[in-house]
């Protein structure tokens, strides 16, 4: 304590010595006794300027060097050496722990000298920390509030305190930024694409199919400019290595445009076919006029020379990425690198999945048997997947122009439709399109993977042709529990459709509201209207775009807030009373308006835009 009554020059510190009025009376036996203390200045100091037995032991103080930023410490004089009236100071507790406070930043340089720390004068106190053991569970983001608010309620003047100088202050050790009020209000982002958009699963899945409908034809394909009213021929077919017969005709699938409609149809192409009846066309007007929501609807059929060769060609509706249940669950799939090595993907399809593929097939071969037609399609190649569990019968009615025979009986191919279904259920079960070939193995195959409903309809459809084996009694097999399970399915499917329909709903009309923004604002030809200049009318509605496009924080970023965009958007479109201040870009003026009043000026500028353009 003797180094702090010791004279010093005014400004090393403006700190003011803070003395107890109690003591004034003492002060002189106080000087006296310190007299002999060794933290007298050392004369060699005095005498030489610097002293050689400084770092070597003497006990005398050595002021440190003009200019050093870290003074060494005086050496603390032992416990004997205090007076009597050191065991009544006061114990100095800190606020903060020592870690904390100690590192003074580096911008707030201390202009006088550090004191020796009070710990050296009370050797046997232990260090006091008032976190206690609190301080190891709690963040670094939770310590520094709590260190602000007590340093808030307590003010520790460091001008004031003669120890100031060793616990700095707060502003020393804690740099309080500008609070960022806008993170803690604005909305979740997330929350946007299932209130304002259709989800994105949805949106891909559309974009995906769009993308295929309007690809370019890939090159190295010879294909006709025009067919028959339709343009824009591109192959669909992955390969010609993979192609397959159609009876014994190779065919091929080709996308092309009706310069009728402007519509994608899909075309099936019969390659070397030669037409020798004109009624067999008569099947294909029959089969335009059959729609079922699993049958691929026929448009037309015609012959051409346009390849060079004598083809018949039909035209379907086009479902672009559709895949056939043979690509989606028989065709083997190549080898994926598995934990680390190559294996192959094989999955048997869910029996439930299974029952939803048959009962859309049946409800398909009803419709038509109903027609007085067959399906004579009911093949894994020919059935298409156009969505998540949604199947499509394809090429219909193009076998009663190949295999056409006036004196056919329908009845007999009706049957046939049924044993068809029967195998194609077998290939689905077994993942082979040749499982009929070994009936007890792919029987067993289904019995271990199937329920016996299953087995029984798939024996049921590949027995023998009788008077009574139709499809309605193949529909009763199925049982009413399983339709009305896929009824409900179907329903719920709509249900989500229509509410990701509803979430686009708005969309138009805002871009609407968009459109006029855009046809108003800043238009060069009126830039010297009275009307439209600054001073006019339609100065509102400029700042009412910057109001909801040009926001800025209390930084000057610009606030990117989609939320608050569509809530001014459809406040104005609904005009409602609700008042919001417009300010100028200048800062220098500001106009208190109510949305209705921001819409009739939209709507008189606009109007008077649509006259003129008359």
């Amino acid at each position: 304590m003797a180094y702090f009554s010791s004279p010093r020059p005014q400004s090393s510190s403006s700190a003011i010595k803070i003395v107890n009025p109690a003591e004034h009376d003492d002060k002189a036996k106080l000087q006296a006794k310190r007299g002999n203390s060794p933290q007298r200045q050392c004369r060699n100091i005095l005498i030489y300027g610097s002293c050689r037995y400084q770092d070597k032991g003497c006990i005398y103080y050595h002021p440190p060097d003009e200019g050093s930023n870290n003074p060494p410490r005086p050496e603390s004089p032992l416990p004997a050496s205090l007076s009597a009236q050191a065991v009544n100071a006061p114990v100095f507790v800190p606020k903060a722990p020592f870690h904390a406070i100690a590192t003074p930043s580096p911008t707030s340089a201390s202009p006088f000298t550090s004191s020796p720390s009070p710990s050296t004068f009370y050797p046997n106190h232990d260090e006091y920390d008032d976190y206690g053991e609190s301080v190891s569970n709690q963040t670094p983001q939770t310590l520094e509030h709590q260190l602000v608010n007590q340093y808030q309620q307590v003010d520790y003047d460091d001008h004031a305190s003669p120890m100031g100088n060793f616990y700095q202050s707060q502003h020393a050790t804690f740099v309080r930024q500008p609070l960022d009020y806008h993170l803690y209000s604005h909305p979740t982002p997330d929350a946007f694409p299932s209130t304002h958009f259709v989800s994105d699963v949805i949106r891909e899945e559309l974009h995906k199919r769009s993308e295929a409908s309007q690809l370019v034809p890939l090159p190295g394909h010879i294909l006709p400019d025009e067919l028959q009213g339709y343009h824009s021929l591109a192959l669909l077919e992955p390969s010609v290595t993979e192609r397959r017969k159609f009876f014994s005709w190779y065919s091929t699938v080709y996308r092309a445009t009706s310069s009728n409609d402007g519509v994608s149809y899909a075309l099936r192409r019969v390659e070397n076919f030669r037409l020798m009846h004109q009624a067999a066309f008569g099947a294909i007007e029959t089969w335009s006029r059959v729609e079922h929501p699993s049958i691929v609807r026929v448009r037309e059929a015609f012959t051409t020379r346009a390849f060079n060769d004598n083809s018949l060609v039909v035209s379907y509706e086009y479902y672009p990425n559709a895949q056939t249940l043979f690509e989606m669950h028989i065709k083997q799939k190549p080898p994926v690198f598995q934990h680390g090595r190559l294996s192959t993907f094989s999955s048997a399809l869910p029996e439930a999945t299974l029952w939803s593929y048959m009962i859309q097939i049946a409800s398909a071969i009803k419709v038509v048997h109903e027609a007085g037609l067959a399906v004579r399609m009911v093949d894994a190649t020919k059935i298409m997947v156009t969505g998540k569990n949604r199947i499509r019968i394809g090429s219909c009615g193009i076998a009663d122009v190949l295999m056409y025979d006036p004196r056919q009986d329908t009845a007999i191919a009706q049957q046939e439709d049924l044993a068809m279904f029967g195998r194609l259920v077998f290939a689905l079960c077994c993942n082979n399109l040749a499982a009929m070939n070994t009936l007890p193995k792919a029987l067993d195959m289904m019995s271990r993977q199937y329920s016996t409903d299953v087995k029984a309809l798939a024996l049921y459809l590949i027995s023998k042709p009788g008077p009574h084996k139709n499809i309605t009694q193949v529909i009763d097999m199925i049982g009413t529990n399983r339709l009305l399970h896929e009824m409900d399915d179907m329903h719920s499917s709509v249900n989500r459709l229509e509410a990701e329909l509803m979430s686009e709903l708005e969309n138009g009309r805002l871009v609407r509201l968009l459109c006029k923004f855009g046809f108003i604002n800043e238009r060069p030809v009126f830039a010297r209207e009275p009307r439209w200049s600054d001073t006019g009318d339609r100065y509102i509605i400029k700042l009412f775009r910057d109001y909801v496009f040009h926001q800025v924080d209390e930084n000057g970023n610009p606030v990117i807030n989609l939320s608050h965009v569509l809530a001014c958007l459809n406040k104005l479109d609904a005009g409602t009373d609700e008042r919001i201040m417009l300010v100028s870009r200048d800062e220098q003026s500001c106009l208190v308006v109510s949305y209705k009043d921001v819409k009739a000026c939209i709507d008189a500028a606009f109007g008077d835009l649509a006259r003129a353009s008359r």
